[in-house]
């Protein structure tokens, strides 16, 4: 069972979307606990596989025992075991949230959430580009229908935006998957890593424009500067639990960059190209995110112009291209991304109770639960804001430390600058949410309890974090070495290039070589088989001469 414990991430929730499906109207509370115990055993998946990817080794998965580079593997490794795990722990916060009510305002939402969570798993999971492709693929079609569950005039046009640019971002990745096929003959990750290595001269130049149509792609994903700007309104219109879901989808664009640039394009001249370009792109996503949290009038938009923020932040750590960088980056990027989820349920369970004002930060009703949601959101907004003691501080900290001597006249105010911008912001929403004078009674629906266990749940991980910011630490570090270390991946996934040997000729004649070395085939039983065969042949020939000349002799008579 051990070695099949690699697909479990992607047929668990492939195989609950299909159950969900086919069962048909069945009863939602059904459909619920289905949902929430295969992502809970998700959960347990993602740190039995952490738990494996914990000991170094590096293990593959061939499906239908086609190996690599001719079949599609399943890699896992530190980071792979790492984004599974992250990416379980927050879609069972999700979940919980999403069967409190919002589940019931389309059709099918568990089971769509369940080929998300399929589409991301094996998008960590691969070592092939072209399924790296086709599971985009399938998390992107889920995400269309998840983005679009429950209707509304905002959220139909912020999916559309959406829908097209993926589109092209998918039209993209195909052609840039062409090049490289083209000038790698192969699309195993570690098998076209290798081969790059040893190109000529005009096929390198070659994959070098893949790459960077690659990575064009991967930041359209992630959501860099000038590519971000259809995050801040489709996250802002989405469901609750959906927002908070897509806060690993910009995750999915930085795990690829990681891995290609590591792995395939360690050896390649565009290298140098993609870091300029994610070390610079994420400055300015910094920037323009700061600006746009400081100009956010709604609690949601707020909370998505802070992921873009963390975007910049991961591209320019991405950029730096080393160790220490990568190893911050990994740290920061599993605290962001559970608080940037927790951020978009609280707005809606302070959206609920504020009436038409919803999470527009303008005066409103008094809300019914100020305390509980008031002391949840001081939390999420100090650990996102990246002040001590919570892990945002000790995230970004090593990030800084990380930068050298160069990268911190940059990174460094850019990245205070934006806390800051996070801080006033997040302070303003909150005095207005929860301080300002209000109008009219309290009203709307209290959070139930299995809202405030999703949103509690993903909160959590702040202070979290900082109480095992050692073994969490420790662990990143092993990740970012591993990464750095591509010989060890492409060994574990391909067998060893063997160079022919030229061994040296010894120095006999033309007439000993010949006669030292072995015919091709034996003479004498070549010519004794000639000989077998020559009798048999005479041997048939005889009955038939003699049939044939009495027949001759009785024509004559």
């Amino acid at each position: 069972m051990s070695q099949h414990l690699l697909i479990l991430p992607i047929l668990l929730p492939m195989l609950t979307a299909l159950a969900l499906l086919l069962s048909g109207q069945t009863s939602t509370s059904f459909q619920r606990l289905a949902s929430i115990a295969a992502t809970g055993a998700l959960v347990i998946l993602g740190a039995l596989l952490l738990y494996r990817a914990g000991s170094g080794d590096i293990s593959a998965y061939a499906l239908g025992n086609w190996q690599a580079p001719y079949g599609i593997v399943l890699v896992l490794d530190r980071l792979s075991a790492l984004m599974v795990a992250l990416t379980a722990v927050l879609a069972f916060g999700c979940v919980l949230f999403a069967s409190a009510g919002d589940d019931t305002r389309g059709s099918n939402f568990h089971a769509i959430f369940q080929l998300q969570l399929m589409g991301l798993n094996g998008a960590f999971l691969t070592g092939d580009m072209f399924n790296l492709f086709v599971f985009f693929e399938i998390l992107l079609l889920a995400s269309y229908a998840l983005l679009m569950h429950g209707g509304g005039k905002a959220r139909i046009g912020a999916g559309l935006h959406y829908v097209v640019l993926n589109l092209v971002g998918s039209a993209l990745f195909l052609v840039a998957l062409g090049v490289l096929y083209g000038a790698t003959g192969t699309l195993n990750m570690a098998d076209m890593g290798r081969r790059i290595a040893m190109l000529s001269a005009d096929k390198s130049a070659l994959a070098s424009a893949g790459a960077l149509l690659l990575i064009v792609v991967f930041s359209l994903k992630a959501a860099i500067l000038p590519l971000y700007f259809w995050l801040p309104s489709t996250y802002a219109s989405a469901p609750a639990p959906v927002a908070a879901l897509f806060a690993i989808m910009t995750k999915v664009g930085l795990y690829a960059i990681l891995r290609v640039n590591t792995l395939v394009f360690a050896e390649s001249p565009a290298l140098v190209f993609i870091e300029a370009w994610l070390w610079w792109g994420g400055l300015a996503t910094i920037l323009f995110g700061g600006i746009g949290v400081l100009a956010a009038r709604d609690m949601r938009t707020l909370v998505a112009y802070l992921v873009l923020v963390s975007v910049g932040t991961l591209m320019s750590a991405s950029g730096m291209g080393h160790v220490a960088s990568v190893s911050a980056l990994i740290f920061y990027l599993v605290h962001t991304t559970l608080i940037a989820g927790a951020l978009f349920l609280l707005a809606e369970l302070v959206g609920m109770q504020r009436g038409k004002a919803g999470t527009r930060l303008v005066r409103a009703r008094k809300l019914r639960q100020p305390t509980l949601l008031g002391g949840m959101f001081m939390i999420a907004a100090v650990a996102v804001a990246g002040i001590p003691p919570l892990a945002g501080a000790l995230g970004k900290l090593l990030l800084m430390q990380a930068a050298d001597e160069t990268q911190r006249l940059m990174l460094w105010p850019l990245l205070l600058l934006a806390g800051l911008a996070a801080l006033v912001a997040l302070s303003r929403a909150g005095s207005v949410l929860f301080w300002a004078s209000y109008k009219g009674e309290p009203s709307g629906p209290v959070a139930n309890r299995r809202q405030l266990s999703g949103a509690t749940w993903l909160l959590v991980s702040a202070p979290l974090l900082v109480l095992l910011a050692s073994p969490v630490s420790h662990y990143t570090d092993a990740t970012a070495e591993q990464l750095f270390n591509p010989q060890q991946f492409t060994e574990t996934l391909l067998p060893p290039l063997v160079p022919l040997a030229k061994e040296p000729l010894a120095k006999t004649s033309r007439t000993e070589a010949t006669r030292t070395k072995a015919p091709l085939i034996d003479t004498s039983s070549l010519t004794n088989y000639s000989k077998a065969v020559s009798s048999d042949i005479a041997t048939a020939k005889q009955p038939a001469l003699a049939h044939t000349a009495a027949s001759v002799t009785g024509d004559k008579r």
